[in-house]
């Protein structure tokens, strides 16, 4: 794990791998990596919105779980986003299959289904 950690941070330990790239592909790679950390801020500021800005909900404590949901998924894609980082720029400096994730997809069923019990609790609220 601290190997992994390290590489994250240590820009001469990741040059030392394979040979150089063509520069579009490794500034593909990091246009991609500051999309991902857009999404977790997002996350992270929905989180601090929910927490602030949301009435009480009609389940007790509601509010408090979107918030901090929302605050602990943008943490978890910030630092998913900067591993998918490194693993990307690795096999692209060794030529190797890039590497495949399910993290997107999990995200956007997370996602949904937080829309979805949002949707619910709206509803509730309306009726009751």
């Amino acid at each position: 794990m601290w190997q992994t950690i390290r590489r994250w941070f240590d820009p001469h330990e990741l040059r030392s791998v394979g040979s150089t790239p063509d520069y579009r592909f490794s500034l593909a790679n990091e246009r991609t990596f500051l999309a991902w950390l857009r999404t977790g801020l997002a996350l992270i500021a929905g989180g601090l919105a929910a927490a602030q800005f949301l009435p009480r909900l009609p389940l007790a404590h509601l509010r408090e779980v979107i918030a901090v949901v929302l605050l602990l998924l943008g943490a978890t894609v910030a630092v998913r986003a900067v591993d998918h980082w490194a693993r990307t720029e690795r096999a692209i400096r060794l030529d190797e299959e890039l590497p495949a994730s399910r993290f997107p997809a999990v995200l956007a069923l997370i996602v949904a289904l937080g829309a979805l019990l949002l949707v619910l609790a709206v509803l509730v609220r309306g009726i009751g």
